[in-house]
Formats: structure tokens, C-alpha cells, sequence
């Protein structure tokens, strides 16, 4: 791919659940598109999610029927901003919740119907994690063989299963509070480290198949258009079609996030521009671990938003 069309046509990566922080996104309620996309969302959501995100507590911001709206409208209206400022994505990629995102941004639902759905999913995950108590924790200097063997032996009848695939060397696994505890022990004593996760449940995992059951039934009444900007699905890495979303996002609450072998399939295809769309961070850094080669930015306020159109000016080649 030709150098200047992917530096004008950067892959959005829009961020998961766990990156969101009272008031992100504040200076940038003045952008128009952000604005309209809050509004938006909250006449579907019944409340002013504006408000709340500006007002709430961390303790009521990280519930996941707040955090997941939230963090999916912030990344759509920036997303709009930049896109009617000239700036097309060749490619979206959504990290676990964020694929949510990229529905909207791909055009595969309206805005409306995409901020339904994430209400509906929010709902259906924190209903499970409640009911199926769960923990995740990040495994460093980890590949795939290690962490199987580690959760097969840990889990003594336990769920426990790699859930997110991140970068080269770590991989987060999900499960049962003292299977996932037995884990990091056992990783520990290998000489190795790990991060538990602050998640209200086991996403990703068998945990979630209540959540995942009610959301198929959801889905079976929602229509789906072909993408008009390619999106990149989590469960396998691929292109997703209208025929499959239904199917691939129901399962995506039970089985792995495949983000890094989705940007190197992105890779592979020439792209070589990431921007993260949305708060925190965190994808911009995954790119990084996985190429350091990778052009990446984070356009998450409005400083950061204003420099990502800056560096697309013509002079800034």
C-alpha cells in the first residue's frame, strides 16, 4: 500500500471496556459530532450520558452497564469528528467492547441501533458476571502453548481459558476466581508475572453463556447492512459480514479476543497507520508490542484530536 494513502486512511482501533475515567472526553463536547452522538445515545439510553460521565464516581463509572455505553459513544463521536473532517479509516477494529463501536462506525447499524445494542449487551454481561462470579488476569512473557498448559493443569474442574490474545507475550486468561488464582500461582513459579484485571467478571469465557444466550435472542431482531468501511472481527480475525454478525458477535462473549493476530492480518494486508479512537491508550500500546514499526496515535481529547488532523495536513508530510 502506498505510504500516503495509509498515513489519509488510517486503521481505527476503538478501545475496550476497562479504559474508562470520569470526565474523558469533556473538551471535546464541543466538537459537534461528539455532542450529537451523546445526545444520541442518551434518548435511547433514558439519561444523560454526558452528564454521567462527567459526574459519576469511579465506582458507578466502572459498573459495566455505564462503562460500556460510555465508552462506545465517546469512541463513534470522535470517530464522526475525524470522518467529517476528511479522515476515511481503510479499516475498523474493535477491541472486545469496542467492536461495538466499529458497527457504527462501518455503517453495519445506524447509531440508534447501535447504542441499543450496547445497552443490551452491557445489561446481559453485568447480569452474568453477577451471576457467575469470575476474575481475569493478564499473563506476561506468554505464548499460547504456556497458557493452555497452565489453564488445563490449573483448573481442576474449574472454568479457566485464555481469553484475550493481546500482544507477543501476553495473553489474558479468564475464569473462575481460585482456578484463575491457582494460575498466577503456578505462573509465578515458572519465574514469570502477571496483572489480574480490575473486571467484574470472566469476560470472554464459558462464564458468559447466559449473556451470550439473551444476546443471540436479541440479535435475532436486529438487521445488519454490509460494511461499507471493512471490519475486522474479533473471534477470527476476519472481515465480518452481515450473514455472520449475528452468530460472531453472540459468540464473541464466550470465546477469545484475537487482537493481536487482527492487526497482523491488518499487516499483511499493507496497512501500517493505527489510531486509537477512544480513551486510554491501551491499543495504541498492544500496537506497538506487536509491530514497533507501526504508526500509532491515541485521539482521545482534544488535544490529541486536533494534532491527528494537524498530522494529515499537507505541509505535515
Amino acid at each position: 500500500m502506498e505510504e500516503g494513502i495509509d498515513r489519509m486512511n488510517p486503521v481505527f482501533l476503538f478501545s475496550g471496556q476497562g479504559s474508562q475515567k470520569p470526565g474523558m472526553g469533556a473538551d471535546l463536547m464541543g466538537v459537534p459530532e461528539v455532542a450529537s452522538s451523546f445526545e444520541c445515545a442518551s434518548d435511547v439510553l433514558g439519561y444523560d450520558l454526558a452528564e454521567l460521565v462527567a459526574t459519576a464516581s469511579p465506582e458507578k463509572l466502572n459498573d459495566t452497564r455505564y462503562a460500556q455505553p460510555a465508552l462506545c459513544v465517546l469512541s463513534v463521536g470522535i470517530a464522526r469528528a475525524l470522518m467529517a473532517r476528511g479522515v476515511v479509516p481503510a479499516a475498523v477494529l474493535g477491541f472486545s467492547l469496542g467492536q461495538v463501536s466499529a458497527l457504527a462506525v462501518s455503517g453495519m447499524l445506524s447509531e440508534e441501533e447501535t447504542y441499543r445494542f450496547v445497552k443490551a449487551r452491557a445489561e446481559f454481561m453485568a447480569e452474568a458476571a453477577s451471576a457467575h462470579a469470575g476474575a481475569m488476569s493478564a499473563l506476561l512473557k506468554a505464548d499460547d502453548e504456556a497458557v493452555r498448559a497452565v489453564c488445563e493443569s490449573c483448573a481442576q474442574g474449574d472454568v479457566l481459558v485464555p481469553a484475550n490474545y493481546n500482544s507477543p507475550g501476553q495473553i489474558v486468561i479468564s475464569g473462575m476466581p481460585d482456578a484463575v488464582a491457582r494460575a498466577e500461582e503456578a505462573w509465578v513459579a515458572e519465574g514469570k508475572r502477571f496483572a489480574r484485571l480490575a473486571t467484574s467478571g470472566a469476560f470472554h469465557s464459558p462464564l458468559m453463556a447466559d449473556a451470550a444466550e439473551k444476546l443471540a435472542e436479541y440479535l435475532a431482531g436486529v438487521e445488519f447492512s454490509e460494511p461499507a468501511i471493512p471490519l475486522i472481527c474479533n473471534v477470527d480475525a476476519s472481515p465480518l459480514s452481515a450473514a455472520c454478525a449475528r452468530e460472531h458477535l453472540a459468540e464473541h462473549l464466550t470465546h477469545p479476543v484475537r487482537f493481536q493476530q487482527s492487526v497482523e492480518a491488518l499487516e499483511e494486508q499493507g496497512h501500517t497507520t493505527f489510531w486509537e479512537v477512544g480513551f486510554g491508550g491501551v491499543l495504541e500500546n498492544l500496537v506497538k508490542r506487536i509491530d514497533r514499526k507501526a504508526v500509532r496515535a491515541c485521539v482521545q481529547d482534544r488535544a490529541s484530536f486536533d494534532a491527528a488532523l494537524e498530522s494529515l495536513a499537507p505541509d505535515a508530510s
